[in-house]
C-alpha cells in the first residue's frame, strides 16, 4: 500500500520532516527510527485487532508496511485512511508556504515542512499531552509507556512485553484502570484523576472530544474554552492540543520554546508579546510559524 506525498493543495510532503515535527511522534503508539528513516505506528481499527504499520519513503510515495497477514479490503482501507490522518496527508499547507515564503527565516519550510504528526484521535492527544505538564521529558515518556503497554490492545505479532505494538487503549479501559494503576505502575501523580474524569466523560458520551478535529464551525476561541475546561488542561497544554488538531493560531510558549527561540534568534531577551508580533503576520498559521522557527535546526540534523 501506498499514499501520495502531496498535500491538499498540490504541496510537496517532506516525508522524514514530518516524522521528527516533534517529540510526541516517539511515544507509543507511534516510533520513529532515525537509522532507516521509518516510522511506526500501531492502529485501532472498528471491526479487527489493530495494526502495526511502518512507513517509510519509496519514489515519492509513502509506502505502508501492515506486519503480519495482510489485511483485508476493508481493513487495508481503514489502515490507509488512518495513516493519511495521523500524517496530515490531506491537509493544504499551500497558503502557509505563500507567507513563508516572504521570511528569510523560514523560507526553508515550503519544500515540504510543517506537517505535525498527529495521534489518531483527539481523546489520545489530550492524555498524552497532560503526559507532558510539569515534567520532564523521562517522565512522560515513562508514563506514556506504561499507559499503552498495560491498557492499549495489541496488534497480531506484538511483543508480550512492553508499548511496542498496542494501540493506544480506549476511553473505557483508562476509565476503568483505576487509582491505583496511574499512582503506582503508571507513576502519573496528579494526573491520574484527570485521565480517569476525562475518559468516563468520553466513554458515556457527555463529551464528544473528536467533534474538536472535525467541526469547522468552532472558532479557535471557543475550541481554546472548551479544551480549559478540561481537568488538567491549561493555557499550554490547550495551544499544543490546538496545534494538534491544525488549529496553529496559539503560539507553545513554554520552559523549552522560549529560550530556544532567543538562541535561534539571536537574542538576549524577549517577552511573550514580542514573540507574538514576530509571527503575527502569519495569521491563523502564526504557532505553526513559531514551532518550525524553535525547530529549524532539526532540519539540519
Amino acid at each position: 500500500m501506498s499514499l501520495p506525498l502531496r498535500g491538499r493543495g498540490g504541496e510537496p510532503v517532506d516525508l522524514w520532516r514530518t516524522f521528527i515535527s516533534h517529540g510526541v511522534a516517539s511515544l507509543p503508539p507511534m516510533r520513529v527510527s532515525e537509522d532507516d528513516r521509518t516510522f511506526e505506528v500501531t492502529v485501532a481499527l472498528r471491526r479487527a485487532k489493530p495494526r502495526t504499520v511502518l512507513v517509510s519513503e519509496s519514489r515519492g510515495m509513502a509506502r505502508l508496511e501492515v506486519r503480519g497477514r495482510a489485511p483485508g479490503p476493508d481493513a487495508a482501507q481503514e489502515i490507509k485512511d488512518s495513516v493519511a490522518h495521523i500524517l496530515r496527508l490531506h491537509e493544504d499547507l499551500s497558503g502557509f508556504y505563500e507567507l513563508a515564503r516572504g521570511d528569510d527565516a523560514l523560507s526553508w519550510v515550503t519544500s515540504g515542512a510543517g506537517r505535525m504528526i498527529r495521534s489518531a484521535t483527539v481523546f489520545e492527544e489530550i492524555i498524552k499531552t497532560i503526559c507532558t505538564t510539569n515534567c520532564a521529558w523521562s517522565a512522560t515518556k515513562r508514563m506514556v509507556h506504561a499507559i499503552v503497554e498495560h491498557l492499549g490492545e495489541p496488534a497480531p505479532g506484538a511483543p508480550p512485553d512492553g508499548a511496542w505494538g498496542r494501540a493506544f487503549p480506549t476511553p473505557e479501559a483508562i476509565a476503568t484502570a483505576g487509582d491505583g494503576f496511574f499512582k503506582q505502575v503508571a507513576r502519573a501523580g496528579y494526573r491520574g484523576p484527570y485521565f480517569m474524569a476525562i475518559a468516563r466523560d468520553v466513554a458515556d458520551g457527555s463529551v464528544d472530544l473528536e467533534r474538536l478535529a472535525t467541526d469547522d464551525e468552532l472558532s479557535d476561541d471557543e475550541i481554546e474554552k472548551r479544551l480549559l475546561a478540561l481537568p488538567g488542561v491549561g493555557p499550554y497544554a490547550a495551544a499544543h492540543i490546538m496545534m494538534m488538531l491544525g488549529r496553529y493560531s496559539r503560539l507553545i510558549l513554554d520552559s523549552w520554546t522560549r529560550p530556544t527561540y532567543l538562541r535561534v534568534a539571536g537574542k538576549r531577551s524577549a517577552t511573550d508579546a514580542t514573540i507574538v508580533r514576530r509571527f503575527k503576520r502569519y495569521g491563523r498559521y502564526a504557532g505553526l510559524a513559531f514551532w518550525l522557527f524553535v525547530t529549524s535546526d532539526w532540519a539540519d540534523e
